[in-house]
């Protein structure tokens, strides 16, 4: 049986509907402070690029089929009961640090959950291989999901991680917090560190990351605090699996590089600008 469940969001921010107006993220300047793109300043705009934006704070989160099966989907409505889409229409910053993000795998269980890319509405579903369920071996020490409105390009090589390309798929999030959080939930979040995974030869970026509301939240700020106060990641298991960058999560202010490196790929993704593939933009 379907089951719903209303959620809170902080998801307020005005946008548009497929890249009618494009907003970007801030840029940095060499003295660390921002400067916000030019194309975004001539849209008299400085707001992230957003896509026909969530107004009403409350989302809804339905359920379809049952857990652990190949039909099992979870969908994302909006106040009006309308499916929206977790990945395009809810917001990725909020203003001041805080950005939204996603849960799909709660922390200590093992169902390997993700957005479908390729379906309406991009639900999620537990991923599969050769028609097969897929677990981790063990049950993650973490919430593990998505950061809206990113995307890794599959066709731009990163020549500070071996020339890896993109995934093609949103940017991950490991949130380190102590709570566990359901399949759905929309958390408030800092991030605090990048990790250059390399996953079959592709660089699939981990944006390390805590809830606002943790008790530990006011003591991380950066990556030197996240390995003060919490034990190492390990962040799959799967020996093929290597990271970039020396084996090494790089910092803040780099893990918010690749945040606004991605949202411009996805900006260009819903613009049409490059080719989606099989790739759902709504």
């Amino acid at each position: 049986m379907a089951a719903t469940r209303v959620m809170m969001t902080a998801a307020q921010t005005t946008s548009c509907f497929l890249a009618k107006r494009a907003f970007l993220l801030p840029e940095k300047t060499s003295h660390g402070a921002l400067c916000f793109n030019r194309r975004a300043l001539a849209l008299k705009s400085k707001r992230p690029f957003s896509c026909s934006s969530i107004y009403n704070p409350h989302v809804k989160v339905k359920e379809e089929g049952q857990p652990e099966t190949l039909d099992y989907r979870v969908f994302f409505l909006d106040g009006s009961g309308k499916k929206v889409s977790p990945w395009h229409d809810i917001p990725l910053t909020l203003g001041d640090g805080v950005y939204n993000f996603i849960v799909e795998i709660p922390k200590e269980s093992k169902a390997k959950m993700e957005v479908a890319t390729d379906e309406a509405s991009t639900p999620i579903k537990q991923d599969t291989k050769k028609g097969k369920l897929r677990y981790y071996p063990y049950n993650i020490n973490w919430n593990y999901g998505l950061l809206p409105q990113t995307w890794e390009d599959p066709s731009r090589a990163n020549s500070e991680v071996e020339g890896a390309f993109g995934d093609n798929d949103p940017v991950d999030v490991v949130e380190i917090g102590e709570a566990q959080r359901k399949i759905g939930e929309v958390l408030k979040i800092k991030p605090l560190a990048a990790l250059a995974m390399i996953d079959e030869g592709e660089l699939d970026w981990k944006i390390v990351a805590i809830s606002l509301d943790d008790p530990k939240a006011h003591l991380v700020n950066d990556v030197d605090d996240v390995e003060k106060h919490f034990p190492p990641l390990e962040t799959d298991g799967k020996p093929a699996n290597r990271f970039g960058l020396g084996d090494r999560p790089a910092n803040k202010d780099y893990a918010l590089e690749i945040i606004h490196e991605t949202n411009e790929s996805w900006a260009k993704l819903v613009k049409r600008s490059v080719d989606a593939g099989d790739l759902s933009l709504f």
